[in-house]
């Protein structure tokens, strides 16, 4: 009896894990579809696009669409602008969020409490709400037509959830750790980078890509703000593709393809680091 009721349970294990893996494989497939299909459309003639019959592979392989994207849809400059903004935004929102971490989870005042719940009160009010007074704020300190501009904004409304996402890191690190440190000498900052940030990297990589790909999107303050088409980012350059009578769907999916390789390059570098932050939270 204990052997039959033993083999039945690891049959269930067994129909469990493959039902597991199989829902895996469906998830992957509606996730990476659209992004195969950009990829490949990327190198069929226009005309293979819109075609009513649709194909997976293309039929006749060509590489016009980069070639007219880098020489006559003005991608270079997009590519430099969006890089400028989403590495300075990223830089200065990720040591903003180090100094403001350890400020509201590691050192002990009134009112900090309060303070990291009231941080991310920031999210209550809807974007649309606050583009006139951001604007006119922007056109004071003559910013508007400015990469910096974005990067303010950016920081701004990053930081908040950059600061409650790696609250979790600095709390898992043991007061002891701080507390040697103090008694060989160490002041807070020198606590600070050579004890605790080197023990919250996973969580200093986590508000990087969070940083980055969220100044790499962001697309309705660039829109309103920048006028001139040497200062636009590849959001807002890449729209312009598409209009009311006509779309360029060659350039599209490239301009996508080409788009997306910047955020795969970071996450090359830094995904591990991301990837252990997910895993040590769930253990």
């Amino acid at each position: 009896m204990t052997t039959r009721t033993g083999a039945a349970t690891k049959t269930d294990r067994g129909y469990g894990a493959l039902g597991g893996y199989i829902v895996l494989v469906l998830v992957l497939l509606v996730v990476s579809l659209p992004f195969l299909w950009t990829l490949l459309s990327s190198f069929k003639v226009t005309s293979e696009i819109i075609s009513a019959t649709p194909t997976l592979l293309p039929q006749e392989a060509t590489l016009d669409h980069y070639r007219r994207l880098f020489s006559a849809a003005s991608y270079g400059t997009y590519l430099r602008n969006s890089l400028l903004v989403a590495l300075g935004s990223m830089a200065i929102n990720v040591v903003l969020t180090v100094l403001a971490g350890y400020s509201i989870y590691r050192c002990r005042y009134p009112g900090r409490a309060f303070l990291s719940r009231a941080i991310i009160l920031v999210y209550v009010f809807p974007v649309v709400i606050l583009m006139i007074p951001i604007y006119k704020t922007m056109a004071r300190l003559g910013l508007v037509d400015s990469v910096l501009s974005l990067i303010i904004i950016n920081v701004t409304f990053a930081a908040p959830f950059s600061v409650w996402l790696i609250g979790p890191f600095f709390e898992s690190i043991p007061r002891q750790v701080e507390e040697a440190a103090e008694i060989d000498g160490a002041g807070r900052l020198t606590t600070l980078r050579r004890v605790v940030l080197p023990l919250i990297r996973p969580g200093v990589a986590t508000v990087a890509i969070f940083s980055f790909i969220s100044s790499w999107t962001e697309y309705t303050f660039a829109n309103i703000l920048i006028f001139n088409e040497g200062s636009k980012t590849l959001p807002v350059g890449l729209s312009r593709l598409v209009t009311q009578y006509q779309v360029d769907w060659g350039l599209v999916t490239a301009g996508a393809v080409m788009t997306s390789l910047p955020v795969l390059v970071l996450f090359a570098f830094v995904g591990r680091y991301f990837v252990d932050s997910i895993t040590g939270s769930i253990k």
